[in-house]
């Protein structure tokens, strides 16, 4: 369990709010009970609790003011960005302060010469391609929520997206970012260079899930748009099929842009939710995306569709049309949604596996719904394994919501078994911080927790997440004794 963070007082609260209210605008420190509300959660429902302060500050000064404060009075502070996480990394803190960054969604600077944008942490994932593609550039992670989560989010989760297997995840494409530690410090940290000097703090920061610093400036890197994005819908008579046809067809060396596969429930349920047109017999389907100059695309078009036939596949269908292409990929981007209109509630995992173990991870998968009585839609980015099953439940049934956390987490650790890892792209949050033990050992999460007590010694900043048992920095400082000997004489002390 977690070390519990003392709630202060109701008292300290107030005075709390007060001194805010001499930094920020009035309208900017909410303490309504009703409007602090739609702060309690994030995207991931199963966890809730009501924020004891919600700021929208409004630039870095004021966030630093912010934690100054924070620090001050000892409170806790939990950053969030548009709330579409989904491992409850943004969920507050009993009696702490929730620092919303919805007010920076300003793009700062757009360097074609550079291939870079500076943006605030509130502009949207979709708002950095909209920016720059009138000059035939884009961003390249895409997020299935791009239309709504925040660049800010992205970063603080080291989010994928479909085209994460050609273009790579959010600390592929981020090249600086503005920092604000809890002491009101603010830190650059990388900038428009492709490699800066030192260490690589970038990467420590990037998907550091708000326990390190404030994120209040993010550059990240843009791409020309490809001459030419074609995009095949292949079907096949069983997920066995598909997961041999996407062995092939990165075994011959062809990395496609998206490489994306739905099962059989997934597919009725987007047919039902917005009707792309895939495949009514299918048992699975696959869109594999290629771009590239139209010629390498057209030949790429043709070794894919050898391959899908020496597969077994039971349809091939290249997109001659870019309307053709989006139809293809409405389908796959409408998953959630679909999802939600069959149940209330759904429970969106983020395993990741090594791409030969999709075959038995899917058949176990089926067993374990089906031993737990509740159904599971499977929507992956099989090219780089990483799985998101969608189990449906009704939260108001109950028992339904436990058992769908308990079935989330044997999956979980179904991934873990075969050599896979706990999460792709959604981070750890509160969600599966208590199945780290299953890929971390102590010392590990020690270790990692040491580089949490370097920024924040206190532990003041999104405490609760990430660590099953969360050491004081006093006693992480330690030394080690094995056998009589020091074995870390010169480990800092915090």
């Amino acid at each position: 369990m977690n070390a519990p963070t003392p709630e202060p007082q109701a008292a300290d609260l107030e005075t709390l709010a007060a001194r805010f209210r001499e930094v920020l605008p009035a309208e900017c420190v909410v303490t309504d009970a009703v409007a602090r509300r739609p702060f309690e959660t994030d995207a991931q429902t199963m966890h809730r609790q009501m924020p004891g302060i919600v700021v929208l500050p409004q630039d870095t000064a004021q966030v630093a003011q912010v934690l100054k404060l924070c620090k001050e009075f000892g409170v806790p502070v939990v950053p969030r960005g548009a709330g579409t996480g989904l491992s409850g990394g943004a969920t507050p803190v009993p009696g702490g302060v929730l620092l919303a960054l919805t007010k920076f969604t300003r793009i700062l600077d757009i360097d074609y010469a550079n291939r870079c944008v500076v943006a605030q942490p509130g502009v949207t994932n979709l708002g950095i391609t909209r920016a720059v593609e009138d000059d035939g550039f884009y961003y390249a992670p895409d997020p299935s929520s791009q239309i709504a989560c925040t660049i800010g989010g992205n970063v603080a989760q080291n989010s994928g997206g479909v085209h994460c297997l050609k273009y790579g995840l959010t600390v592929n494409n981020v090249l600086g970012v503005e920092l604000v530690t809890m002491d009101g410090e603010i830190l650059r940290i990388g900038g428009k260079q492709l490699d800066p000097a030192g260490y690589d703090l970038l990467s420590i920061v990037t998907g550091s899930e708000g326990l390190l610093g404030v994120i209040t400036e993010v550059t990240v890197r843009i791409l020309p748009r490809p001459e030419t994005v074609r995009a095949l819908l292949i079907s096949f008579d069983s997920i066995e099929a598909g997961g041999a046809c996407v062995a092939d067809i990165i075994g011959s060396g062809i990395i496609p842009a998206g490489l994306e596969m739905m099962d059989r429930f997934t597919i009725d349920a987007v047919e039902e939710y917005c009707a792309p047109g895939y495949p009514e017999d299918a048992a699975a389907i696959l869109i594999c995306e290629l771009d590239g100059p139209a010629a390498e695309v057209d030949h790429l078009i043709g070794e894919v569709s050898t391959i899908a036939e020496r597969n077994g596949a039971t349809g091939v269908r290249a997109s001659t049309s870019e309307e053709e292409r989006l139809k293809f990929w409405m389908g796959r981007k409408a998953a959630f949604p679909a999802a939600a209109k069959i149940k209330p509630d759904y429970y969106v995992l983020d395993g990741t596996i090594p791409r030969n173990k999709l075959a038995p991870v899917l058949q176990r998968i089926g067993e374990l719904s089906a031993a737990s009585g509740l159904t599971i839609a499977n929507v992956f980015h099989v090219g780089d394994g990483n799985l998101h099953p969608l189990i449906l439940y009704d939260a108001n049934v109950p028992g339904e919501m436990e058992a769908a956390e308990k079935l989330g987490h044997d999956i979980l650790r179904l991934c873990v078994e075969v050599g896979g890892v706990l999460t792709g792209e959604h981070g750890v949050g509160t969600e599966k911080r208590a199945l780290m033990p299953e890929m971390f050992s102590d010392v590990d999460m020690q270790q990692q927790q040491r580089l949490k007590c370097a920024f924040d010694p206190d532990q003041h900043l999104n405490p609760g997440k990430v660590f099953p048992t969360l050491h004081r920095c006093a006693e992480l400082g330690a030394m080690h004794v094995h056998k009589g000997e020091v074995a870390f004489p010169d480990l800092p002390r915090f």
